[in-house]
Parts: C-alpha cells; structure tokens; sequence
C-alpha cells in the first residue's frame, strides 16, 4: 500500500508541478482575485444598508466564494487530469515508464494525486478568507468543512473520470473534450435535465401520482447537492414531489463512489492491455 503513494513517480510528478514559480504565481493571483471579490461584496453591501454588514450578506458572501471555489474545481480539474497519460504517450515515454517496477495501480494513482495537488493546494489557501465570514458571523464551521470535503470529492470523481479518459484516449487534446463534456453534462447537464422534469411534475401531483425523477438527478447534480449543504429546502421540496424520505446523500455518495472506483480500476486495466500480468503486476 504503501508503494501507491510513495513513489518516485509520484515524487517526480510533484517536484515538477511544483518546482516552477508560475505555480505560486498562480496561486497568489487566484487569491488575490477572491480576496478583491470578498471585499468588493462587503463594501456594496456597506454602500447599500448604511454601513452595516449583517450576519445574512455575511452568509451570502460566503456561498458566493464557495460556488466560485466549486466553479475553479470542476473548470480545472478536467484540464490537469485529462491529459497525464495521454501526454505520456505522445512524448513516447510512457513505454519507459511501464517498463520500471511501478505497478499499473501505482501509476494511475500517482498521476491522479499529484495533478490534483496543485489544485488542493489552491482551494486549501483560501481557507484564511473564510476568516471574514466568521468575522461577521451567519454560518458554521461545519458548513465550512462540508464544501471543502464536497470540493476534494468532486475533485476525485472528475479526476478520475480524466484519468481513464486518457488513458483510453490517445490524444491529449480529445482527452481533455471529452472529460470537459462530462464533467458539464455531471453539473450544467444534470440540472437541466431536472428543470425539465421539475416542469413535468404539475401533471403529477394532479394525478396524486408521486413523481421521484427530479429527485433522483437532482441528488446526482453536484452544484444542487453543494447548494443544498446550505439551503435544505431545495432537497425537501424534491423529496416531498417524490413522495418518500430518503436522503439525497445516499445516491450522491453512492453513484459517484461507484464512478470513482470504476474509472481508476478500468484505467489500471487499460494502461497495459497487451501486457501479461506475471510480467508486469497491475
């Protein structure tokens, strides 16, 4: 176990992520951008209300950063992910690669690890700005520890699905279309789909039929299940049109755990698929 995540291709891919100044660059211009934003919100909210600052715009400014925070992760992820074996291939040294004692379960691992780590690293940094919302009060450090736990599951389950993308892909820029159009069909697509059949459920409930669809994709859309860490009575009205209580949780966790796995045990099956399992261990 231990090999999957401490590696020397895990060790490389982290020095080379991380080894340029444009990385921290980065970082410090993504934070200074929320930081104007987060400033830029209290001063027209004090513009407004005659120099108060209540503990509601307080809670509204916080799930303004938070779903810019959740924007960046389902924007980014796709493009750091979509492409670390793909690439490989391209550069023709991913032979050399699969020709050292690194199993195929400690490749892909390693190469999903360590393109995420720049993007934790970014999301993790902006902790300090949450420091303002607790400053004026109107919301809970749980609230708080419940999008950055909702921030690094997205991240796994986007990355992963960018992991097999490319290595079944073997160009890079398909790769990446392809992750980008479902990682936008998981979160812009699922919640059309769920307006649509929102719209539907009138016929239903003048039926007394119940009406469980717009529950199902809604708890599988992953901005809906993030806003409604906030706003609890999205989830309620969904689970009063369906006629049953059962927490949206469930098939949120379920289904993209299911995703999670699928994808890193099918792109460990697929790096080496000509390849005899007693020569090279997968």
């Amino acid at each position: 176990m231990k090999s999957l995540f401490m590696n020397p291709v895990l060790n490389k891919e982290i020095r080379l992520r991380f080894r340029s100044s444009k990385s921290f660059i980065g970082i410090a211009s993504y934070l200074s951008i929320l930081g104007l934003i987060s400033l830029g919100f209290i001063g027209l909210t004090l513009s407004f209300d005659g120099g108060t600052f209540r503990p509601e715009e307080s809670r509204s400014m916080f799930l303004l950063i938070s779903m810019l925070q959740l924007s960046l992760v389902i924007f980014i992820t796709p493009g750091l992910t979509g492409g670390v074996i793909s690439s490989e291939r391209e550069r023709q040294t991913l032979p050399i690669l699969l020709t050292t004692a690194q199993s195929s379960s400690s490749i892909i691992l390693s190469k999903l690890f360590s393109s995420l780590a720049y993007l934790l690293l970014i999301v993790f940094a902006s902790a300090p700005l949450y420091m303002i919302v607790f400053l004026y009060g109107g919301i809970s450090p749980m609230s708080v520890l419940a999008s950055f736990g909702l921030y690094t599951f997205t991240m796994l389950v986007i990355g992963s699905i960018g992991v097999l993308a490319s290595t079944v892909i073997r160009k890079t820029i398909i790769a990446m279309v392809t992750t980008y159009s479902i990682a936008f069909f998981l979160t812009g697509g699922l919640a059309v789909i769920t307006l649509m059949l929102t719209s539907f459920s009138y016929t239903f409930q003048q039926q007394g039929q119940e009406y469980i669809w717009p529950f199902i994709f809604a708890s599988m859309n992953i901005p809906i299940m993030f806003f409604s860490v906030f706003e609890e009575s999205i989830m309620t009205e969904f689970k009063h049109m369906a006629g049953f209580e059962f927490s949206p949780w469930i098939i949120f966790f379920g289904v993209y755990g299911a995703v999670i796995v699928g994808s890193l045990a099918l792109a460990i099956r697929k790096l080496r698929p000509k390849m005899q399992a007693r020569e090279y261990p997968k």
